[in-house]
């Protein structure tokens, strides 16, 4: 896909502006509504993989029967040249992964009131018997007001549907994957409250509560580990908080909460004063350290989860075994490699991205993943021929450019889509006026010159090929070169005919002529006629008269 192409007709695609395990995703215009849009479209080496085609098509089955205010809403599902897509609100803002980032220990109220909105959209997800199964910061997209969206269901599943898990995809992500389903047991909605739980707990300390170099190591921690206490990472927290984690993150699914609404009835109160100070809550559900034979029979299974995260048990096989030592072993050389200055070591600059086409929350998380900053004091906001408000056109340094790691970017952005001023000099004034567009307020100066009257000579306000706002009313001013104004002679009537004209003409005036028949007279009128003679005039003798492009002085004579 490129800028160039339009998907069924209809939604003009702008930027590509993300990607996933089967899909690419876009930010297109839907052309019928004129609004902003995010296409996901099945890659072209996925759109023949029967498998991937129906998780893409649960994907949007499952996103269309949900309407919450912070799920992303589903606007179209189709084909289109042998592509599937999807087509879905354009939600502009950070993910919460890049805000916790940035900004945490999140403060507790903050936290709390994000999850009661992430709580409260699994919540009527799972009533809709949807289990999403891949929650996780990534997958969260905070607005500029504190409101988020939750997106991908990609790998969501309906309760007590087939499982649609393929050995070399992964499926979720380790570090927020429930034990049950390390050990390759179906989803379930408590899966996705341990999700919930871990989430909370990276806002409140910054951090994930289990972290090893290897997938697997992580996969064991989360079934065997103890849950670390959010309070010992950040004393700030008070105690019902941090019960609330200790529940949604218990080993056993029966001892976390049974639903999500139980778990936001305790999000809405865990804040009161009255709750600050509540025991520490203990689920009775002790954790044997020795393994067991059944633990031992686990570790076989987490490993080849880990590997494929694979909820098929029979992957357990020597390919999946091989596949870990050849990694190791590559792992290794490259270390070894780049230990011994064979391997470059990492490069001082970078390349600016190219960011048009989005808006400023988008360029900036494109350009802080290439170590890049944006100078968000001196962005420049400026009228566009081509991009609509808000929209970055181009980057100082312009996109391509190697830049040191760390260095400023200027963002150019779009302040209204524009259109260039015309170049009116050397046009008659009245010519202008009579196809000037309102957005353009007309002032016009008067300038003695050379020139042929009503001439434009000069234009002030906003240069020929500047751009100007459609929307709004610019002052353009004109200086033109005056034209001829008279007093018609009160004694032209009666004149001869070629002597008036030559007098009118002598003054710049225009002048036609107009010989009135007498035919119809009767002859007395017509023997006192003086044939050759002014005897009226239009304007009328005696009247101010301005000559302007078209305008004449009209003599009757008979």
């Amino acid at each position: 896909m490129n800028k160039k192409n339009v998907v069924a007709n209809r939604y003009e695609v702008v930027q590509h502006i993300g990607q996933g395990g089967m899909a690419d995703v876009f930010l297109a215009i839907d052309t019928i509504l004129n609004r902003h849009v995010a296409i996901k479209i099945l890659r072209s080496d996925q759109s023949t993989d029967a498998i991937s085609i129906l998780r893409f098509e649960r994907e949007a089955q499952a996103a269309t029967t949900l309407a919450h205010p912070n799920i992303v809403e589903i606007y179209d599902v189709g084909e289109y040249k042998n592509h599937h897509y999807i087509v879905m609100e354009y939600v502009a803002g950070k993910t919460l992964k890049k805000v916790i980032r940035d900004r945490a220990p999140l403060l507790n109220l903050e936290a709390v009131d994000t999850m009661k909105q992430l709580t409260s959209a699994v919540a009527e997800a799972h009533k809709r018997g949807i289990i999403h199964r891949d929650i996780k910061p990534q997958n969260v997209i905070v607005k500029s007001d504190g409101s988020l969206k939750i997106l991908d269901f990609g790998i969501a599943t309906a309760k007590g549907s087939a499982q649609l898990t393929q050995a070399n995809n992964v499926m979720g992500s380790v570090h927020y994957l429930a034990p049950e389903l390390a050990k390759g047991e179906p989803a379930s909605p408590q899966s996705d409250i341990y999700a919930l739980g871990i989430v909370f707990y990276e806002m409140l300390t910054g951090d994930v509560p289990f972290k090893a170099d290897q997938a697997v190591q992580i996969a064991l921690q989360h079934m065997r580990e103890p849950m670390p206490s959010v309070r010992k990472a950040n004393p700030n927290v008070p105690q019902s908080v941090e019960n609330i984690i200790i529940r949604a993150t218990a080993k056993n699914p029966k001892l976390r909460y049974q639903s999500c609404d139980e778990m936001l009835k305790d999000l809405e109160k865990c804040m009161l004063p009255e709750h600050q100070n509540d025991k520490p809550l203990s689920l009775k559900d002790p954790i044997d350290k020795t393994p067991t034979k059944q633990e031992k029979d686990d570790t076989k299974v987490a490993m080849t989860r880990s590997t494929s995260l694979s909820r098929v048990a029979n992957k357990r096989t020597k390919i999946y075994i091989t596949a870990i030592v050849v990694l190791f072993a590559l792992f290794a050389l490259i270390v070894g490699l780049f230990l011994a200055g064979i391997l470059p070591p990492k490069s001082k600059t970078v390349t600016v991205p190219n960011v048009s086409d989005m808006d400023v929350a988008q360029a900036t998380a494109a350009l802080e993943e290439q170590e890049l900053e944006v100078d968000q004091e001196n962005i420049i906001y400026q009228l566009s021929k081509d991009s609509i408000e808000g929209v970055v056109i181009s980057t100082e340094p312009a996109s391509s450019s190697e830049v040191e790691r760390h260095s400023k970017v200027k963002l150019i952005v779009s302040s209204g889509v524009g259109e260039e001023m015309p170049n009116y000099v050397g046009k008659n004034i009245d010519d202008v006026k009579a196809s000037l567009p309102s957005s353009i307020h007309l002032i016009e100066k008067e300038e003695q010159s050379d020139k042929k009257p009503g001439t434009i000579i000069r234009q002030e306000g906003v240069a020929p090929g500047e751009l100007y706002d459609v929307a709004g009313v610019t002052d353009v001013t004109l200086y033109y070169v005056p034209y001829v104004k008279i007093t018609i002679p009160a004694d032209i009537i009666g004149k001869p005919i070629e002597e008036a004209t030559a007098q009118l003409e002598a003054m710049g005036v225009n002048v036609v002529r107009a010989h009135r028949d007498t035919s119809s007279l009767p002859q007395s009128e017509i023997d006192k006629i003086k044939v050759g003679t002014v005897i009226e005039t239009m304007p009328a003798a005696g009247s101010e008269y301005t000559q302007k492009k078209d305008s004449y002085v009209t003599l009757y004579f008979y």
